[in-house]
């Protein structure tokens, strides 16, 4: 039955054309052109990609009924018969996976990421930063990408972490491996002109060679961890390890590359993007920069960070919750009706593709005094938002992010590490926005790194 008030009036998007409807408008720029549609219609969509209707929410009643409320009638829009979209990339893992698949999956993969476990990661994730600035230099060199720095530092992270491995040597390949496929999966999924996977277009053989490469690697590690017979209690124990509870059975080679991919993919991307937007925030915001590392240096005296210091840098976690409120990693979250339905008044036919637009969400002005502001200040003490699901930078619901806390903590600790040791500057005019899976910065963030003197270096000089 139709759900209680508040209602919302569904409003077409004007100017469709035959048979692509608003395809031209959408593929160049799609975020901010969901953006200009919901300023300027509402926060109930209706619009056309070739021949698809697709239907945009930006409003916390919207996604909460879709992502909490009604998950029985909403799924995740991957079909394994058909795969599309990320599933293209990543199988059945745990972000493309549905059903008693996904059941079975979330089961297995949830105890590594508890707080507990968490807390014991926290030396190692350091431990990896450090080894990785060891190489930064010394003194101020020609700006670098830091976006690309930051996704060779969490690629690290994530590797040590859950894998217990290097994977430096080959950070370069996954990362490329990783950004082509991830191209194809978005317009797969979005563009009805592009030609099918199957015809040997330059796309096509792009993609079908960066999938090879990675399961080169995905494979590699598994045979090395299993002929090593070595114990490590990662999630890589944890996988291979795991029975079903009724068969008996354990996860099949497709099964856990699948799950593998997933991890290193979504395990990386999403908190370097995270980190690339925050740093490009802090450098043109001077004043919560320096509020930033006067906290840093105040707490940890130039040591490196601990699990202990983590709890006494409100303000640099502040800063790290406004990064994702202004560029959530994952900007939009689309789910498929599965049965007819109403939610607050909008009307869904079975397969009507839905879109959750959280970067609409977190900038909603209902919701957030100066929405387009940054203001680190709003997430202190009582000034904290109080609207439960104008914030939704890991989703909600039973299809939440399960590496929120995961990411949460690498978030905050990397700010802090890096924060106590370098300025980081802007060394260009102009950032883009590019969404591809993950909203990150169009060709990079060229930032230039100046070594900080932190409060025991200056002692030690000072002696």
């Amino acid at each position: 039955m139709p759900d209680p008030t508040p209602s919302f009036t569904l409003v077409d998007v004007p100017g469709a054309a035959p048979l692509l409807g608003h395809l031209h408008a959408y593929k160049t720029r799609p975020l901010d052109q969901l953006w200009t549609w919901w300023r300027q219609h509402g926060d109930a969509l209706r619009f056309r990609l070739g021949l698809t209707t697709r239907y945009l929410f930006s409003h916390p009643d919207l996604a909460e009924a879709v992502l909490v409320k009604h998950t029985d009638r909403f799924a995740k829009v991957y079909d394994p018969r058909r795969p599309s979209g990320l599933a293209l990339v990543l199988g059945t893992g745990l972000v493309t996976a549905s059903g008693d698949v996904w059941k079975r999956h979330r089961r297995i993969i949830q105890p590594i990421f508890h707080r507990v476990r968490i807390a014991t990661m926290v030396d190692r994730m350091a431990q990896v930063g450090e080894q990785r600035m060891a190489g930064w230099a010394t003194k101020e060199e020609p700006p670098v990408d830091i976006a690309a720095e930051m996704r060779q530092l969490t690629l690290e992270v994530i590797s040590h972490t859950m894998f217990s491995t290097s994977m430096a040597q080959h950070i370069d390949r996954i990362i490329h491996a990783l950004q082509v496929s991830s191209q194809y999966a978005i317009e797969s999924d979005s563009n009805p002109l592009l030609l099918p996977l199957w015809m040997p277009t330059s796309r096509s053989r792009a993609f079908r060679s960066a999938m090879r490469s990675m399961d080169e690697l995905i494979y590699g590690l598994l045979a090395r961890r299993r002929q090593s017979g070595e114990l490590h209690g990662d999630l890589l124990d944890v996988l291979l390890h795991a029975r079903d509870d009724e068969t008996g059975e354990g996860l099949t080679d497709q099964e856990l590359r699948d799950e593998i991919l997933t991890i290193f993919a979504a395990g990386h991307s999403t908190t370097a993007n995270a980190l690339s937007w925050t740093w490009y925030l802090l450098a043109t915001h001077p004043d919560a920069k320096a509020r930033f590392h006067e906290e840093v240096d105040r707490v940890l005296q130039g040591r490196t960070p601990s699990a202990e210091d983590l709890e006494h840098l409100p303000y640099t976690r502040a800063i790290f919750e406004e990064s994702l409120r202004l560029y959530p990693t994952i900007p939009l979250i689309p789910r498929k009706v599965m049965t007819p339905t109403t939610v607050h008044g909008v009307s869904l036919p079975q397969g009507a593709r839905v879109l959750i637009s959280l970067y609409n969400l977190h900038r909603h002005p209902d919701f957030w005094p100066h929405p387009d502001q940054f203001l680190p200040e709003r997430w202190l003490g009582s000034d904290r938002p109080c609207a439960r699901y104008a914030y939704l930078p890991f989703g909600a619901g039973p299809r939440a992010c399960v590496g929120l806390h995961f990411a949460s903590v690498e978030g905050l600790l990397l700010l802090a590490l890096v924060g106590r040791r370098y300025d980081l500057q802007l060394a260009q005019d102009r950032v883009e926005l590019q969404f591809m899976v993950t909203l990150r910065p169009k060709g990079g963030l060229r930032m230039a790194r100046q070594p900080r003197i932190t409060p025991a270096v200056s002692a030690a000089h000072a002696d």
